[in-house]
């Protein structure tokens, strides 16, 4: 049976969270690469493991906080402390991460190694209970896709406003302050995301659910055997891999391939606007065909965009630009869809056992998620590495034919073939609106 819709001040207070995790989850990746090869002038294959272990760390740290935060007992909320606590922290580590020494290279990479587990623990702690939240906010099915077309609505602005605008302070600023600017005014984002979540969801009324009695251990296994959750998490991760390495890719097409710095926010900025504007049509594909066709058809509009972004760097600025905004059109519903499909399976689980491991659930989700996220940079960076990039504290180096093909083929081909696989475990879903509805009536 519907219940009452949510109202607009908690959808829009939930939202504003997606300011510090679209902050976070997109700079870094975007920019962080660039920093260590072309600033710090460390070895491609190296800044490729710098910038995936700290995030790997949170493979082990997530699936910890989602138990504490199932288990919390604080006055003010289960989850909604950590938002505020955690976040201010991530702010403060993100502020430092570029403010460290550049030379030598081996003391600044270890600044930014220290600075980015920082980083990574504050945020296991604040996107955990982050993403547990919609499971306890509502039990209506569409309410909760609507809840997550604000949150990926938001989200969208704010990946466009961080990731479009770094290189920008960055090339303003110039190479001596401008990637401490990216710093500051990241960690001013990612700050005022996590103290309008924490305020905005201050009215919110949360199900009360018993939490857990099992060990984590068990908890995992539990979560590890629900067949909907392990297929849906698979082809999410993949994506996120395939996302994060075009990411890691922008900087280095813009500058090495097509010639200009300057492109780097313009193709940033065809990723990310799409989703502005079809946000609220693939809310409506899937209230009419269901949340998975919705993200079977979206998968397609990704890959398929990252192939065709092949062609278009032969054709011109103009052709490239148009088939990321492909890309862009598909990775705003491979955002909306899983995130409205997440809180679908915990609350079965909730229904059917009377225990809530939502944040369990959300903690697996989000270190495997965060594990794919480090990895595309480290893919990326190990195609750089096959094709001979050259590394400097310039960024002025010129670059054999190898590591240009290389370029293109991390920014492409690579993505395409890991939204292919993901579409092999998406097909495997089974977990409707039906199904849903029939396990929490």
């Amino acid at each position: 049976m519907a219940q009452e819709p949510l109202p607009g001040s908690v959808r829009r207070g939930y939202a504003l969270g997606g300011v510090a995790t679209g902050s976070f989850g997109t700079v870094p990746g975007l920019l962080l690469l660039p920093y260590l090869t072309d600033r710090l002038g460390v070895a491609a294959g190296l800044a490729g493991l710098i910038v995936f272990l700290p995030k790997a760390w949170d493979v082990v740290l997530n699936p910890i906080a989602g138990r504490i935060s199932d288990r919390s007992t604080n006055p003010a909320g289960r989850r909604r402390p950590f938002l505020l606590r955690a976040g201010l922290v991530l702010a403060v580590a993100f502020a430092l991460l570029f403010a460290g020494p550049v030379a030598p290279t081996w003391l600044g990479a270890g600044w930014v190694v220290l600075l980015f587990l920082a980083c990574a623990t504050a945020y296991a702690f604040f996107q955990v209970p982050y993403v547990a939240m919609p499971a306890e906010l509502t039990d209506d099915y569409d309410e909760r896709t609507r809840l997550m077309s604000w949150r990926v609505a938001v989200l969208a602005l704010a990946i466009l406003v961080s990731g479009g605008l770094s290189p920008m302070v960055r090339d303003a600023l110039g190479p001596e302050w401008g990637y401490r600017g990216v710093g500051l005014f990241v960690g001013a984002l990612i700050a005022l995301g996590a103290l309008g979540a924490w305020w905005g969801t201050r009215r919110a009324v949360l199900r009360e659910v018993a939490a857990p009695a099992a060990s984590l251990r068990e908890q995992l296994r539990i979560v590890a055997a629900a067949k909907d959750f392990r297929t849906l998490l698979l082809a999410y991760v993949l994506q996120a891999l395939a996302t994060a390495a075009m990411l890691a890719g922008v900087d280095y097409v813009a500058r090495g391939l097509m010639g200009s710095s300057g492109l780097s926010t313009i193709l940033f900025v065809c990723f990310v606007a799409p989703a502005l504007v079809v946000t609220p049509l693939w809310q409506r594909v899937g209230q009419r065909a269901g949340k998975r066709t919705g993200f079977l058809v979206a998968s397609l509009l990704l890959g398929g965009g990252a192939l065709a972004a092949l062609v278009g760097m032969r054709l011109g600025v103009a052709a490239l630009a148009a088939s990321v905004a492909v890309v862009g059109v598909g990775y705003a519903g491979t955002q909306m869809f899983p995130l409205a499909m997440l809180p679908d399976i915990a609350a079965v689980d909730a229904a059917r056992t009377g225990e809530n491991r939502a944040g369990v659930y959300t903690g697996v989700w989000t270190a495997a998620e965060t594990f794919g996220m480090a990895l595309g940079p480290f893919a990326y960076a190990a195609v750089l590495a096959w094709g001979g990039y050259v590394s400097s504290t310039s960024g002025t180096v010129a670059q054999p034919d190898s590591a240009l093909r290389a370029m293109e083929l991390g920014f492409t081909v690579l993505p395409a073939v890991l939204v292919g696989v993901s579409l092999v475990f998406l097909l495997r879903y089974r977990l409707d609106a039906r199904a849903v509805e029939e396990a929490t009536r």
